[in-house]
């Protein structure tokens, strides 16, 4: 069974980085997409952004473009988010999820085969 492990949360100042990372537990598994999602408290779920596995090609959210950089690492099968100037509005969890086929939208959450638990970043001002 696949599942997916974040981990890399935690406590960092405005204008800080913090890198994420996602695992995938079956290092035979190989997505055709990944990506990260976060909810803000009392928020709705959002997309951050993706990354197609075989080509690395990748999409951020604006909000994020310039600041996130999404990354794969094939031998490793895991995902990674490098965040920088972090800003208190990226106070989220933060949950890597992964599809094993093309989708239609990778911004759509459900549309997604698998989900991880989620990390915590909170940033302080």
């Amino acid at each position: 069974q696949v599942q997916l492990v974040e981990s890399g949360g935690g406590l960092v100042q405005a204008g800080g980085s913090l890198r994420l990372s996602c695992a995938v537990s079956v290092l035979t598994f190989r997505p055709y997409a990944m990506a990260w999602f976060r909810q803000p408290p009392g928020k709705e779920r959002s997309f951050v952004g993706s990354i197609i596995w075989s080509d690395g090609n990748t999409d951020y959210v604006d909000s994020v473009k310039g600041r996130f950089t999404i990354t794969r690492d094939n031998a490793k099968n895991t995902m990674s988010l490098q965040m920088s100037s972090l800003k208190p509005e990226d106070t989220a969890v933060y949950y890597c999820v992964s599809t094993p086929v093309q989708l239609m939208r990778y911004t759509n959450y459900a549309a997604y085969s698998y989900w991880g638990q989620g990390t915590q970043v909170t940033v302080s001002s």
